[in-house]
């Protein structure tokens, strides 16, 4: 046992939450096929939890993106507890800014005042959700209010009868009614079972007039197991299941919010609360995207717009003044980067086999960074940690080629070796420019002036011009073929052994104006020297890069005739 250097720390303190008696629960053998019904409570539950709240001005842009994702049940305020809600609702009402295919939903307590005040923020209001609510755990029920179970369930059945009373007041509206058991979590699943269904004796809903029962993980205090368990034995108990819409509100305080929130589906709920990148009291609410990008990876429709993933970072962090985390999943700004070698030599294959036709398959990738409007740019990023493939990658995009194996490897070196020297990362321009003063440096001994081939049945000859800065050299050689022949004529001018080891060539694009890039790797005095060039001629780029490759040899030492 280690002992704690803090005294404080002592584990005993604290209780096994108790687990709910279900030994027939179903929701392990079950299986998500399409999305639940949404609602975003970012501009009520997300916006209490700010450190400043948002303005008018931000909850009208916060509106505008929950609309445009295609949120069909928001909730827009607590309008009896804040002046702000309430005249942000009432802009919603009276600008029409509602669309004809979206409901409101506004929170209140089981408070007469405050019921009556909350429909007087809604009127005119075409469709609506009053969520009304009141604690129900056991510590909520000794220690704060004082009250037997008999009270709590006295709260909640009185409120619901305001909330039913109130609405009648108001014809023109289309009312539902949504009800939480607050900290149904932390509640006995039996007595959370009774409130509930003493709600439901009050609003009496029906198959075509449902009732919404929300039920909270308001502080997240057991594995996502037993939340599911808890939800599982509500959905076989509760009254009038077939008339009530069964909704899941989940915290994150154990970092399992969408995991609950998921298992909560698998054990028959209908309907997800939660705010966009998990802003919310403590460690946050349910994060939306997260679990529609979860249910979208699983070919599932999340029926939310998540494409516009650079809006909702932009939009959610000027209003909550939060900065999204790079590694937050799916849409942080390192979530489809790869800085290891070996993860970006697997993507980098595994891109190459890719097609359109077939189902997404690539290591590393859950899904396609371009889905959500992130470029393969961003998916391989290079440091002192990254192989060949990263660099490689880099290169290849900005060229449009694929480097040689041979080539990799000699560039990996220089890209290593350039980020230990400069201690960070390198950044994909910096990959090029060091690719290009490796390998096609300007300038230089040599410079390729012009060249004339012949060539019969057995043997290709050529005649070549250099200019070595001071005259100009002719070239005769002759070989099985072009590049063999230009090497016989360099070694019998400058007297150097040189042989090609390794070459490529590839055609950058199609018609007269095609570009051709040509690899190369020669051997001089036991070193290997590698070069790359490109010219409008496929044999001029070859022989332009055997030019540039001697070159670099001569720069490093090797001596030239």
């Amino acid at each position: 046992m280690t002992t704690p250097t803090n005294p404080r720390f002592n584990h005993t303190k604290y209780r096994a939450f108790p687990r709910v008696t279900l030994d027939d629960r179903q929701w392990p053998s079950n299986a998500l096929s399409k999305a639940p019904l949404w609602c975003s409570v970012d501009l009520r539950d997300g916006n209490q939890a700010l450190i400043d709240p948002m303005t008018v001005e931000q909850k009208k842009q916060m509106w505008a993106l929950l609309v445009r994702m295609g949120f069909k049940e928001i909730e827009i305020g607590f309008p009896s507890a804040s002046q702000p809600d309430f005249d942000f609702t009432r802009w919603l009402i009276e600008a029409r800014q509602i669309p004809e295919d979206v409901t409101v939903q506004v929170l209140v307590q089981a408070r007469d005042e405050l019921i009556e005040r909350t429909y007087e923020a809604l009127r005119g209001v075409r469709r609506a959700v009053v969520h009304v609510y009141n604690s129900t755990s056991p510590v909520q029920r000794n220690k704060v209010f004082g009250l037997e179970k008999s009270g709590i369930i006295d709260i909640a059945r009185k409120g619901a009868t305001k909330v039913m009373e109130e609405s009648k007041k108001f014809p023109e509206t289309e009312w539902v009614f949504q009800y939480s058991p607050e900290s149904f979590s932390s509640t006995e699943v039996d007595f959370a079972t009774e409130v509930c269904n003493a709600v439901i004796d009050v609003w009496q809903p029906t198959p075509e007039n449902k009732t919404i029962i929300n039920l909270p993980a308001t502080v997240e205090s057991a594995m996502p197991n037993v939340f599911a368990d808890q939800v599982e034995w509500f959905c076989r108990n509760v009254d009038k299941r077939d008339c009530i819409t069964v909704s899941i509100h989940t915290h994150n305080d154990r970092g399992c919010a969408v995991a609950a929130a998921e298992l909560a589906l698998l054990a028959g709920a209908d309907r997800i609360e939660g705010t966009l990148l998990g802003n919310g009291e403590r460690t946050g609410n349910m994060d939306i995207v997260t679990m529609a990008m979860n249910l979208y990876s699983q070919g599932i429709d999340p029926e939310l717009d998540i494409s516009i993933a650079d809006d909702i970072i932009a939009t959610v962090e000027e209003c909550t003044n939060i900065k999204t985390h790079p590694r937050h999943p799916w849409l942080g700004e390192l979530v489809y980067t790869a800085f290891s070698g070996s993860h970006q030599d697997a993507i980098r294959k595994c891109l190459a086999q890719q097609s359109e036709e077939e189902h997404w398959d690539v290591a590393y990738l859950p899904i396609d960074p371009q889905d959500i409007g992130r470029t393969y740019q961003s998916v391989i990023r290079v440091n002192s940690q990254s192989g060949k493939g990263g660099a490689s990658y880099i290169v290849e995009q900005a060229l449009g080629v694929t480097l040689p194996r041979w080539m990799q490897i000699e560039l990996a070196q220089h890209i290593q070796s350039a980020s230990e020297r400069e201690a960070r990362e390198l950044s994909s321009d910096e990959i090029v420019a060091i690719f290009r003063q490796a390998f096609m440096p300007r300038g230089g001994h040599y410079e390729l002036s012009g060249y004339q081939t012949e060539h019969d049945s057995l043997h290709h000859t050529i005649q070549a011009t250099l200019n070595d800065g001071q005259n100009l050299i002719t070239l005769h050689g002759k070989g099985s073929g072009s590049i063999s022949a230009f090497g016989d004529a360099l070694h019998k001018t400058t007297g150097l052994d040189l042989q090609v080891v390794q070459f490529e060539e590839v055609s950058l694009g199609e018609g007269s104006d095609a570009q051709a890039m040509a690899f190369v790797q020669i051997s001089l005095q036991g070193q290997r020297f590698t070069a790359a060039a490109q010219d409008g001629d496929t044999l001029a780029a070859s022989l332009e890069s055997i030019v540039t490759a001697l070159n670099i040899a001569i720069s490093q030492g090797v001596k030239a005739a």
